[in-house]
This record gives C-alpha cells, sequence and structure tokens, in this order.
C-alpha cells in the first residue's frame, strides 16, 4: 500500500498545534515508518498598515492539515485520536486520498506564488495621501484593486471631486 495524502480537519487557528502533537504522537507510539510528513499550507501576502507594506504568512486552508501516510489501522488511530483533530476529511470510515494533481496544487502554487498584496481599506472609507503631488490631502475611496495594489480615491481638489490612482503606499487611513 502506498504513502498517500491525506487532508485532516481540525479546529481552526490549532493547524501549527495539531502538526506538533501529531510529531510527539508519532514518535512516541513508534508509527515514524506509517507517517513521512506532515503540512500545514500557508502562503506569503504582503498587507499594508498604516502606509507600511507588512510581509505575513496565512493559512490557505484554515482548519486544515494535510498528512502525507501510510494507511494503516495504527496509523489512522493515531491521527484520529490527536487532540485537535476532528476528523479526516472523507467519509467517516474511509478517509478519500488526495489525488495528485490536488497535491501538486496545493503544495507548490502556496509555496511558489509570489507574495499578494491584501487591502486593509474598505470602500467609502476616508484616507490621507501620504506621498506625491496631492501629499496631505484626504479623499474617499471609490474602487479597490487588490491584484494591482492600487486604490481609486476621490479627492477634493479646487472645490470638485477628482479621481487619482493611487497605490496601497501612498495612503494611510484617517
Amino acid at each position: 500500500m502506498p504513502f498517500s495524502w491525506y487532508v485532516i480537519n481540525t479546529y481552526s487557528g490549532h493547524e501549527n498545534k495539531v502538526k506538533l502533537n501529531l510529531l510527539q504522537r508519532i514518535k512516541s507510539m513508534n508509527q515514524e515508518q506509517n507517517v513521512k510528513e506532515i503540512v500545514v499550507p500557508t502562503e506569503q501576502v504582503v498587507e499594508t498598515k498604516n502606509g507600511q507594506k507588512v510581509q505575513t504568512e496565512k493559512r490557505v486552508f484554515p482548519g486544515y492539515v494535510l498528512v502525507n501516510m501510510l494507511m494503516t489501522d495504527d496509523s489512522w488511530s493515531l491521527v484520529k485520536n490527536t487532540p485537535g483533530v476532528t476528523g479526516f476529511v472523507g467519509s467517516s470510515n474511509k478517509p478519500i486520498p488526495l489525488n495528485a494533481q490536488e497535491v501538486d496544487r496545493i503544495l507548490h502554487t502556496s509555496t511558489v506564488e509570489k507574495p499578494k498584496a491584501v487591502a486593509m481599506f474598505s470602500v467609502g472609507e476616508t484616507v490621507r495621501v501620504m506621498s506625491g503631488p496631492l501629499s496631505d490631502f484626504n479623499g474617499e475611496i471609490a474602487e479597490i484593486s487588490e491584484d494591482q495594489s492600487k486604490l481609486k480615491v476621490l479627492v477634493n481638489i479646487f472645490g470638485r471631486e477628482t479621481p487619482v490612482e493611487l497605490s496601497f503606499e501612498q495612503v494611510k487611513k484617517t
């Protein structure tokens, strides 16, 4: 029987704790030959907070952990009875392994992808322009383009609202 990747369900926010618990249980129960790898899929995300770019790591699938294992009664019981694990993804008595394309997509896209920018802004919010020719002007966000890390801000110039395209770094919440 070959090693396969299985998805286990955990309490959200406990993924890393479950990984550590599993690693300890594998050692203490001499199951190293049945479990190859445990992965909490994450991706690097660039967020803009107060005009500063901050790179953080976000879980791709909150509440899930991937385990590359040989499915035996012992290994199934080891994982199923680990604190924080609510079960395997699949039917209750027979976990379904991921296929090769799913594994490749989950494990490789989450590590190779360039960091994504995440807008910490919302439409209608007032921001202050921090750099450029309109520095120190206030404006209201009309549009957010996360994929380009840009905002369309309505700035009051000479008594008229003028749409201006600005990057996330050029503005700060007021």
